[in-house]
């Protein structure tokens, strides 16, 4: 239990309203209880503010509810982070060390302070670094590497030789190095094709849950530094995805498609293959991209086009059943005039 006095210190924040407020919990808006306090990040809220429970709310400087107390901050968001971090702290995992019910191979090598949980599967060859946690049901075939502070959720798959930076954090249920979707028919047959590349990911990379990320046929597949993939992206072979990319849900990327520094692709967007996305390029949701696409440009639509020409295409668009309709009343009242028309009669003798 602290005070809003209390909170306000903490956060930077000034008081607007009754000071000694008792706050036991943090919760949206929509699911505080008394007791609670809560944010609202732009006056527009003023109505779900004034139907809420909470006992204060976290407000911009801006905005100044009448009928709760609230602290103005600076930002937001960040203010409301350590508040619910004072009420629900982040649970650190113990320290296990090295389970006896992992399954590790003597050519491992392994940081004296890595976490290998119970169930784990590491394979011949691998280096695991300092401070890493490989969680139970991980596994890591042979010759996988893995930096430091690296953090390996339940359940995901590294396959041979995939190459893991520091900080990188792995989701559960991830997959990466599996085989690329690459076939030759040969006889009628589709023949899987060479399989001899790996995955690079870089210094302090994300990789969502469920995310698959292919190998490369002959080099590497890479995730380059600072880019976040969400759940269930998925990541072809031979691609480059660069610097601080932001990948969202089941964004896909077929085979040796590159992308420049902070490319953005909002969720269920798609490549083909082969292609290029210039630096600060913003793919919208859903969005089909067959082409190369220059940077500094927001995308919409399939197939992918810059925001402004999307826009006048679905404008136009919109128009077409009133259009389809004015035709139709035009054509009947053109046959109306042609069969009132009196075709002259012959005076020849």
């Amino acid at each position: 239990m602290m005070t809003l006095e209390e909170i306000a210190a903490r956060i930077g924040g000034v008081i607007r309203g009754d000071s000694g407020v008792q706050i036991s919990g943090a919760a949206t808006l929509s699911e505080a209880q008394p007791g609670d306090i809560s944010l609202a990040d732009d006056p527009r809220y003023l109505g779900e503010v004034n139907r809420t429970a909470a006992s204060a709310v976290i407000t911009p400087h801006d905005f100044s509810p009448p009928n709760l107390p609230h602290i103005q901050v600076s930002d937001v968001h960040e203010a409301f982070i350590t508040v619910v971090r004072l009420f629900r702290p982040v649970r650190k995992t113990k320290g296990s060390g090295i389970s006896p019910q992992a399954f590790i191979s003597p050519t491992a090598k392994i940081a004296f302070d890595a976490q290998v949980h119970s169930g784990a599967a590491i394979g011949d060859d691998v280096q695991i670094g300092p401070g890493c946690i490989i969680h139970s049901g991980v596994c890591l075939m042979a010759g996988c590497q893995l930096g430091g502070d690296v953090t390996v959720f339940p359940n995901a798959v590294l396959y041979e030789d995939t190459i893991v930076g520091d900080r990188v954090i792995i989701h559960a249920g991830a997959v990466l190095g599996a085989y690329g979707f690459g076939y030759k028919t040969v006889d009628g047959r589709h023949r899987l094709s060479a399989q001899l590349g790996y995955v690079v990911i870089e210094n302090d990379v994300d990789i969502g849950a469920g995310t698959t990320i292919d190998r490369g046929t002959y080099g590497p597949t890479v995730i380059a530094q600072g880019t976040k993939l969400d759940n269930q992206v998925m990541i072809g072979h031979n691609c480059y995805i660069g610097p601080h990319n932001i990948l969202c849900a089941q964004v896909g990327i077929a085979g040796s498609t590159s992308s420049g520094h902070y490319v953005v692709m909002a969720g269920q967007a798609g490549v083909r293959d082969h292609v290029h996305l210039g630096d600060l390029a913003v793919i919208g949701p859903q969005a089909g991209v067959k082409d190369n696409l220059p940077g500094n440009t927001r995308y919409l639509g399939s197939p992918a086009r810059p925001e402004r020409e999307s826009a006048l295409l679905w404008s136009s668009l919109a128009k077409l059943p009133d259009l389809r309709k004015q035709v139709r009343n035009l054509s009947k009242e053109l046959e109306q005039m042609r069969s009132s028309v009196t075709t002259p009669r012959s005076d020849a003798a």
